[in-house]
């Protein structure tokens, strides 16, 4: 897979409000809907979604700059080293868990594990271990992310959690689980700490508490005005596009955004109008258009000498 940076067309310095408008700008061009027909344009989309992914995420960007993970935002394996490649550098060298040293008579060091962790310190004092916190990363898909859901997680180390995912949260936001990490040896446990990663998708932008998205429509629809459906994060709704809508005009929906908190309504959803051209043009339309521009004359570069 390439690197991220050069499939979005960014600068490694960049910031991340650029590769958030180089990734709208791409995503635009190699939508699947505004470009039927076209498998290259679906394939192109993924990669930059997957581009995305990485490095408009500032801990993965983080990550993958460090080259702790790839371009896939899968971990990298970190080179293993063995304690024989100690042994040959120092004869005197033994292997062991790194803990408490004790010298034996023979002048070698021995190695206790256990003394170290629960036996006793200098002074009689026991060693007592506090409540231990643990950070998890938990990917979300956007609509959950904008209104809720309740997650049940199996971590790593076999515990499950029920995570409640609040309606509106944003990509990197912490949330605090109490009591769900690593007890200590008074048997208290810690806290766990889950950061948020939305998933990005093809269908909405977020920006704040509003939602972008694009209609595919036809010149026809543009032109005599229709009643056409639209995705919201809610489900589907008609929309009427006016007549004589124009490439790029927006469309507000009240209320169909992010929720901003208990009782604090929502944002808006902007719909921006993307016209198709008709697929296979034939010699009627050609015509046609060639007729009809004759007497209407259409002037898109300015009129010669402006």
């Amino acid at each position: 897979m390439a690197d991220p940076y050069e499939t979005l067309g960014v600068a490694r310095n960049a910031s991340q409000d650029d590769i958030r408008k180089a990734y709208r700008k791409a995503a635009k061009e190699t939508h699947p809907d505004l470009n039927p027909g076209k498998p290259e344009a679906e394939a192109r989309f993924k990669v930059i979604n997957a581009a995305y992914d990485v490095i408009g995420d500032p801990d993965k960007r983080k990550k993958y700059d460090a080259g702790e993970i790839d371009e896939t935002g899968a971990e990298r394996q970190p080179e293993r080293h063995y304690y024989r490649e100690y042994a040959e550098a120092d004869p005197n060298f033994r292997y062991g868990p790194r803990s408490s040293q004790r010298r034996s008579q023979t002048g070698n060091f021995d190695y206790d594990v256990f003394s170290d962790l629960f036996g006793e310190r200098g002074g009689g004092e026991r060693f007592r271990m506090p409540p231990q916190d643990v950070r998890y990363s938990l990917d979300v898909d956007f609509l959950d992310a904008v209104n809720g859901a309740r997650k049940t997680v199996h971590m790593p180390d076999g515990k499950t959690l029920d995570i409640s995912i609040p309606a509106g949260i944003e990509d990197g936001k912490v949330l605090r689980l109490k009591g769900q990490g690593r007890p200590g040896s008074d048997g208290k446990p810690g806290d766990a700490y889950v950061e948020i990663s939305v998933r990005p998708t093809a269908r909405f932008t977020r920006d704040g508490f509003d939602i972008s998205s694009i209609l595919p429509v036809t010149l026809g629809e543009a032109l005599n005005g229709a009643t056409v459906r639209v995705d919201t994060v809610d489900g589907a709704v008609d929309v009427r596009v006016p007549k004589g809508a124009k490439d790029g005009t927006k469309l507000r929906l009240r209320g169909k955004g992010v929720p901003r908190g208990k009782d604090s309504g929502r944002g808006d959803q902007f719909v921006e109008i993307k016209i198709v051209p008709p697929v296979d043009v034939d010699e009627e339309l050609a015509r046609f258009m060639a007729e009809w521009e004759t007497k209407h004359p259409q002037h898109p570069r300015g009129k010669r000498g402006e």
